[in-house]
Formats: C-alpha cells, structure tokens, sequence
C-alpha cells in the first residue's frame, strides 16, 4: 500500500478508474475547508499569507483530480486526455504536479480556444478557453483552498457558482421580492463579463484576503497565460480563463464588489439577485429603477465591464402588464383566481428555453436517426427530458409541459412514418398517445411541483 499525504491510502497496483478515496481523505480536506473558513469568518479584515503550500497537500491535489475527473472535457493544448492520465498512472501524475508545485517550476500553458453553440440561439458562438488538464488540476486544488477564504465574505444576494446555494433559491427571491410589491425589475446583463474584467481590479480585490505572493503570482499565471488560437499564442489582458475551474470563483469574488456597493447606497434602490454575472433588482418605482440601472454602470465600470446597452432594460410588472427572463424562466404576474385583483408572480419556461427543447427533440427525432432502434433513440430522448423538465418543474410549467409533450409525440410520428415509410396522415391512429407510453417515452406532464400561488393565465 502506498499512503497519500493527508491519510488517503491507495494500493500501488490498483486501476486509478478503481480507486475510491477513502472517507478520511474527504474529511481531511473539508477540515481544512472548515479552519480557514471559520478564520476568515472571524476576522473579516485577516489576510492570509499561508496557502499556496495548502495546494500541493496530495489530499487536496487528489479531490482537485476527483473533481477534474468527474466533470470530463476535452485536453488542452499538450494534447493529453483524462484518459491518458488514467492509463499512465495517476498517482505519478499527481506526485508530478506536487513536485513541480513546491520546487515552484510549475508553469501554466495557454488555453485552447474553441467556440460551442449558444443555447437557445441557433448559428451563435461564444468562445471558450480550454486548460490543459494538468492546469485544471491545480486550478481546482486552489479553487478548494480559496473558496471557504472568500464564502465567508460573499453576501446572501449571491447563489451562482457557492456551495449549498442554487438557481432555484434565487428565483425564490425574485418571486417572494415582487410579491411584496415591488413591481420595477432591473433586468441586467453584463457584456462578456468573463472576457473583461480587469486583471488589475480582480488581483486588487483577492489580495484583500490573501497576502501570499506564491499564490498571487499563481493566479496572475492564470490571467495571463494567454490563447492558442490558429497555432499562435495570444496574451490575454483581461478576463479570467473561460472554461476553467477557478474562473467562477474569481469572477465571483470581482462581482462581490457590486454586492457590497447594494449593501450601502444601493439597498435604497431596489433588492438585488445575482447569479454569476446574471443579476437582477427589484425595485419599488421606475425612478429607483433607473438609479438602479446607473449606480449597477458605475461600479462595474470599476472592473473593466459595462451593461450591455440593448439587452439591459427596465420592466414594470404591474397587474400583469410586462414580464422578464431570469435564470431560463419567463417571470410574469399573474391575476389570482381566488382572490380578483390580486396578482402573485409566476414563472415558466422561457422562450429560449422552449427552443432549446424543441431543437434537441428535434435532433433526436430526425431523419438521420430513422436507422437506429426506437429503443435508443426513447432512451436518448428520456435522458434530455428528464434533465430539462427536472429543472423547470420548480415553477408553474404546467401548460409549457404540455406543449412539449405534444411537440415530442408529433415529432415521433415523423419519425416512425420515415422510418417505415408511411404516410404521415395515416399514423396519427396507430401511434397514438397509448403508443407512446407503452415505448416508454418520458411525459413531463404531470411532473410540476405544487404552484406557490393561486393565479390564472
């Protein structure tokens, strides 16, 4: 048996797909997640000038590869895959990165740019920067370190990117916000937020915590480690590395800045709700609305970013007249049908988000797949249904369900008819909807949790 530092206990010989990390291990890395979080708490001006050698612990390099390992992507610019470090070995891959660490000649390499789809927005792009693994690695082992340092400062406005925090509490908020009266949404978006925050304002805001010029000068490697795009490497003077496991948590400790403006000033406009650099305010009036909209400007300009001038507005809700999208649902006030003139908050699937599902229903059904079973091609369905309507449940999506049921069975005619090669019309009889739950395809009808308010629409 070979001993990993910090109590984690590996047998030499065993496949690194095997291995389990040992109950101990776990605790010894949420131990030290739990004393610098409850220092930081403690003390909210300490600094702390001793955790770059936190991230060289193997308990903690070996959650970082857990972590790495569990969310997949694709290799970097070395080329080398999850896969391959698996099949070397990854205790000598992890033993490798520790050295390097503490001999302090471990050296970022420059991201490998790609561009994947927008969802919802068909022949839309956005870039995406892919570390290499070993980067992705150490990135995540300081991301654990880090993150309880700055938990304990961020504020309860923000649930994107933290522990125990979800999009469905933020959207509690909205809705629990605008049913207490205030109408006026500040419906924000901030332009290309992790393409542009300034490297200088970002580093200024953790050295506010940490005094350690080891893990400063890591970071700083981060931001600056550039882009290969076209075989050529590009420096990158903003941003933070897209696509990467720290780049959510710096983005967050920068954005902590407007999260504290609205707890001084700012709290007189309206209620912020900010996931990640996705935010809204409630606010009592259009005038501290349009504040609102200005003060949001002023801060972030102190970050190198800006609102997005056409898709940033404000919108009244009152008696039903407007709605906004947040978090992939479509947010309206709805008339109650128990109590007339009154007017509670709903929300369902947004219409992006209803084109996202008809677009994968579609891809799923079409005439490139007539050649495979049925029984595969369900499967794969189920799979996409289950995992969007899992998250819309948690609104009133009841009509929205069903529309999307009714989509997916139309779209299964298609498929059966060009599959057999029969005409449409004719199918309709046989494969009916006693046909389509005896295939097995997954109804989202039904599956709504119960709704918050009594309203009709």
């Amino acid at each position: 048996m070979r001993t990993l530092e910090g109590g984690a206990s590996v047998s030499a010989s065993a496949s690194s797909t095997d291995r389990v990390v040992a109950d101990d291990d776990r605790d010894t890395v949420r131990a030290l997640q739990r004393t610098l979080y409850r220092s930081a708490k403690q003390d909210g001006t300490r600094r702390f000038h001793s955790l770059y050698d936190k991230c060289f612990r193997k308990d903690v390099l070996y959650r970082a590869w857990m972590d790495v390992r569990t969310n997949g992507g694709a290799p970097g610019v070395d080329g080398v895959s999850i896969k391959d470090v698996e099949e070397s070995g990854v205790l000598a891959f992890l033993e490798g990165i520790a050295a390097s660490l503490q001999a302090k000649t471990y050296r970022p390499k420059a991201l490998r740019r790609v561009y994947i789809p927008k969802a919802g927005q068909p022949g839309k792009t956005r870039p995406l920067g892919i570390p290499c693994v070993v980067d992705r690695v150490v990135m995540a082992a300081a991301r654990i370190v880090l993150e309880p340092v700055f938990e304990a400062d961020f504020l309860p406005v923000s649930f994107g990117f933290r522990p125990k925090r979800s999009t469905i509490q933020a959207l509690d908020v909205v809705r629990v916000e605008v049913n207490r009266g205030a109408t006026w949404i500040l419906d924000a978006d901030v332009s290309d937020c992790f393409g542009q925050i300034d490297h200088d304002a970002l580093m200024a805001e953790v050295a506010k915590r940490v005094s350690d010029g080891s893990m400063l000068k890591l970071i700083r490697g981060w931001l600056r480690a550039g882009v290969l795009e076209h075989g050529s490497v590009t420096a990158t003077v903003s941003g933070t590395p897209q696509g990467s496991p720290v780049s959510p948590l710096l983005a967050n400790i920068a954005l902590h800045v407007l999260d504290e403006a609205w707890q001084g000033y700012g709290r007189r406009l309206g209620a912020p709700i900010r996931y990640a650099d996705d935010f809204v305010v409630v606010c009592p009036s259009q005038a501290r609305a349009d504040e609102a909209r200005r003060f949001a400007g002023e801060i972030l300009g102190h970050l190198g970013l800006q609102l997005h001038p056409d898709k940033t507005r404000v919108t009244c809700l009152a008696k039903g007249k407007g709605g906004f999208d947040f978090l992939g649902f479509h947010h309206h006030l709805v008339e109650s049908w128990r109590w007339r003139g009154r007017f509670y908050l709903h929300r369902w699937p947004s219409d992006r988000a209803m084109r996202s599902i008809r677009e994968k229903v579609r891809e799923l059904t079409g005439h490139n797949m007539t050649s495979l079973d049925l029984e595969y091609v369900v499967g794969k369905l189920n799979r996409r249904l289950r995992g969007w309507g899992q998250y819309f449940r948690n609104g009133n999506s009841a009509r929205k369900f069903a529309q999307v049921d009714n989509y997916v069975h139309r779209r299964l005619v298609i498929f059966m008819s060009t599959k057999h090669k029969r005409r449409r019309h004719t199918n309709w009889r046989r494969f009916d909807r006693k046909w389509k739950q005896r295939v097995g395809v997954y109804q989202l009808t039904g599956t709504v949790r119960a709704r918050p308010a009594h309203a009709l629409r």
